[in-house]
């Protein structure tokens, strides 16, 4: 294949067979693509992988984040503060919305078609593949987004509210402790998307604070493996 987007680090798992769908990973905000990775190889006790999927860890640029005092941090976009009733830093997001377009492109020009991509992440990551999948790729096979939120004036519901085609499925997790990023914040983000004519499920996990689990990273796989099912061989 041609080489890969220069723009963006990235840790991949190979799929152990032939290669027909691609899933991008997107990591909360001061990880890297090889933390989440790992993370989630600790919770599995090995890494997630898949028969015919590759997956993708991308990791965002250092840039200065305003949550940080403006210190440097790897974050997808930048944030007046972590709450969500303030405008959206849209410049950033958009942004990076453009960055990893370049990735999903890469993608389809080795063969992988749109409705065989997933891309989903953990908290900000969660948040960033919402806006790429919803306003930009609305033909992927799916957006997941775990203990994520959107702001209450997204340019994400904007968007939708003008859009006539079909919609990639989204899956959605949230712990109901979670301190950081208000169970409350991801229930209203669901109930905002359906009512935009998003087809959304919001798994609950009680007790779980902002983080990942066991069980919720085995309902995502089983979730994954259902909307990027194994291709039947094409008959010549």
């Amino acid at each position: 294949g041609m080489a890969a987007p220069s723009a963006l680090q990235r840790s991949l798992v190979s799929p152990a067979g032939r290669h027909t769908a691609s899933l991008i990973f997107l990591h909360g905000s001061g990880d890297t693509g090889q933390g989440a990775r790992a993370w989630i190889k600790q919770i599995l006790n090995q890494d997630m992988a898949f028969q015919h999927i590759k997956v993708i860890y991308p990791t965002a640029p250092a840039r200065p984040y305003t949550p940080m005092k403006g210190a440097f941090s790897n974050v997808w976009f930048d944030r007046y503060k972590i709450c969500n009733d303030c405008p959206e830093h849209i410049e950033s997001i958009d942004f990076m919305c453009r960055n990893l377009t370049d990735l999903i492109n890469y993608e389809v020009k080795n063969g992988i078609a749109k409705n065989r991509i997933l891309i989903g992440g953990f908290s900000m990551g969660g948040g960033m593949a919402m806006h790429l999948a919803f306003r930009f790729h609305q033909d992927l096979a799916g957006v997941f987004a775990l203990s994520s939120f959107l702001n209450k004036d997204s340019a994400v519901y904007q968007a939708l509210k003008r859009n006539e085609s079909a919609l990639p499925e989204l899956f959605q997790c949230h712990g109901t402790a979670d301190e950081l990023v208000l169970y409350s914040w991801g229930e209203e983000t669901n109930k905002m998307l359906k009512s935009l004519g998003v087809s959304a499920s919001l798994h609950t996990f009680p007790n779980l604070n902002h983080e990942l689990n066991r069980t919720e990273i085995e309902k995502l796989k089983s979730w994954i493996v259902e909307k990027l099912s194994v291709e039947a061989p094409k008959a010549n």
